[in-house]
């Protein structure tokens, strides 16, 4: 780790650093199976769908920012490379032979409930850890992607 004035404890912040770069490492790979999804999406939706999916990558790429840059505060290096993503994600692999929407809408929420299971793990992780900036920004990840997950699962629950 970096020296920093931050007097957050030393062991704090490496735990902390490590919990964040394996949540970044999902966001990586979430972002990237949302354009898989936006890029191939079919169907008598498509330009819903393709705006819906376009406007959850740009909010999961401020996520993917969020957590890199808090890293950084932490005194950590924010490991965001592609590479090391597909190393560390934790998220189930995006079907690539899929192509309607409702086949995306389904593989999507799948993918965004993991990763806000695991962002509201990461809450409690860093709660009882003591660092409430992290937990307070897992809080606004978990927010936003319950709120894409709703808005994705939205289109599967049309025909129920």
């Amino acid at each position: 780790m970096y020296q920093t004035r931050n007097d957050m404890p030393a062991l704090t912040r490496a735990q902390m650093i490590e919990t964040l770069n394996l949540r970044l490492a999902d966001a990586i790979a979430l972002q990237t199976q949302v354009k898989q999804a936006h890029w191939n999406v079919k169907g008598p939706n498509f330009i819903a769908l393709h705006r819906l999916f376009d406007e959850v990558s740009d909010a999961i790429l401020e996520y993917i920012d969020l957590i890199a840059e808090r890293v950084v505060q932490l005194g950590g290096v924010a490991e965001g490379t592609a590479k090391v993503a597909v190393q560390r994600a934790q998220l189930t692999p995006y079907p690539l032979d899929i192509s309607t929407g409702r086949d995306h809408c389904t593989a999507l929420s799948a993918v965004l409930a993991i990763f806000a299971r695991a962002v509201r793990q990461d809450i409690d992780t860093a709660g009882t850890a003591g660092d409430q900036g992290t937990a307070d920004l897992f809080t606004q990840v978990s927010r936003g992607t319950d709120q894409w997950l709703w808005f994705v699962e939205a289109h599967l629950q049309a025909d129920a």
